[in-house]
């Protein structure tokens, strides 16, 4: 089984370690990068100043309220660029308004999900992440 390198961007400190922890638990995902605002998924993506260097991701888990460029900003701009328009995009979102989920399937994110408030469902929204996109689906390769 093929693991994967994950791009997570979301500012909730929170999120990000039950975010983390529960795609440890069953070892299949061979990296997370976090990135805290938009600018930063954004020169992570294009691999611009310090991330010049970044493993191109093969899948965005992308937060919608982002600090300095919102999370559909971000997904609009993936998904208009060539080179990475394949990576698979989940917004994974406190959102649960119709405007946002319909603006995000109009720019071609792959899933939306809106966070539970619960902390053993956000855990099992995690897990089916996991279970669907490395168990069940296919990912493409993208070459940057």
């Amino acid at each position: 089984m093929k693991r994967i390198h994950i791009l997570l961007a979301e500012d909730n400190l929170g999120d990000i370690i039950l975010i983390r922890e529960a795609f440890a638990e069953r070892n299949l995902i061979d990296r997370i990068s976090v990135v805290k605002d938009g600018r930063q998924a954004l020169d992570f993506i294009y691999k611009v100043g310090k991330y010049a260097n970044a493993e191109t991701p093969d899948l965005i888990i992308l937060d919608i309220n982002l600090p300095k460029i919102n999370g559909l900003d971000v997904l609009k701009k993936i998904k208009r660029t060539k080179a990475i328009k394949r990576i698979p995009v989940i917004m994974l979102t406190s959102s649960s308004s119709q405007k946002d989920i319909n603006e995000s399937y109009d720019h071609c994110a792959n899933c939306f999900i809106t966070k539970p408030d619960d902390v053993d469902d956000f855990l099992k929204a995690i897990n089916g992440i996991e279970d669907f996109w490395i168990n069940i689906g296919s990912l493409p390769v993208v070459e940057y």
